[in-house]
């Protein structure tokens, strides 16, 4: 058996365009659902522009270590098993492959891994509606997706061009989450809408799916992720972090909630002896 095939549950995070803090959005929502006591391991499917190493504070040509001369050991950052393709190269390595070796490189990460039994595997995804989204669905059973976006019209456009494609290869979609919702200024306290209000409420009633997380425009998800110790694992009592944990519970309340159930019951046999 795959070591993928070992794992609970799959969730891709992904958004229509770049810009818009999905990369910064999976990692967080990984480490909290780290922080709810689960097994999370995290794969950065963005074979262009890899974040992972960075985000993760992982050094500069750290080597995953190869078992049975094959699998690749997920390496080990802030309690969560990653991989990426920024793990293999150096960070200023451009990879300017062509679509056939980039979907052979990502189901190559996928697929031979050697992840440990997992509760969540979250999928970084890169930004758009290519490739990769669709190896993915084709090769493994996905659990749901999670669609990030911004509230202004330009993020919202791409994000519903975003939901039609998973909703095409039967993703479930598990919510949308409204980053950037909110700035609060850190002298006075004035909360300003910065890109707008109602954009993540819109997608909700349009294709009836729910607004799981609003996370705020704040310069410390910035600053933190930026340093390799995100706000999740640096700042516990954060807002933000509160705010990434509350997806994280929301994430898990839509996966159980899209379970398929055993609508005929159980069987009961009633004998004579």
């Amino acid at each position: 058996m795959r070591s993928i095939e070992k794992i609970n549950y799959i969730v891709c995070v992904a958004s229509g365009k770049g810009g818009v803090g999905k990369s910064t959005t999976a990692v967080n929502l990984a480490l909290a659902l780290s922080k709810l006591g689960r097994k999370v391991g995290i794969l950065d499917a963005d074979i262009y522009g890899p974040s992972l190493p960075l985000m993760m504070g992982v050094a500069d040509g750290t080597r995953p270590k190869i078992h049975d001369k094959k699998f690749m050991l997920p390496l080990l950052a802030h309690g969560i098993e990653c991989n990426s393709m920024g793990f293999l190269v150096d960070q200023k390595t451009a990879m300017v492959w062509r679509a056939p070796m980039i979907i052979s490189a990502f189901n190559q990460m996928l697929n031979d891994t050697a992840w440990s039994e997992l509760d969540y595997l979250i999928v970084d995804m890169p930004p758009g509606t290519g490739d990769i989204q669709l190896s993915l669905a084709q090769s493994v059973k996905v659990s749901g997706a999670v669609i990030v976006t911004t509230p202004q019209d330009v993020a919202l456009s791409d994000a519903r061009k975003g939901i039609e494609m998973f909703k095409k290869v039967d993703v479930p979609i598990l919510g949308v989450v409204e980053n950037m919702s909110m700035h609060t200024c850190t002298n006075c306290g004035h909360e300003e809408a910065i890109f707008g209000t109602g954009g993540g409420d819109s997608l909700s009633a349009e294709y009836g799916v729910e607004v799981i997380g609003r996370l705020p425009l704040d310069l410390t998800i910035r600053e933190t992720t930026d340093a390799g110790n995100p706000v999740v694992a640096s700042k516990p009592d954060h807002a933000a972090t509160k705010a990434y944990i509350e997806l994280a519970k929301n994430v898990e309340q839509q996966l159980l909630a899209s379970a398929p159930s055993n609508s005929e019951g159980p069987t009961i046999t009633i004998s004579d002896d």
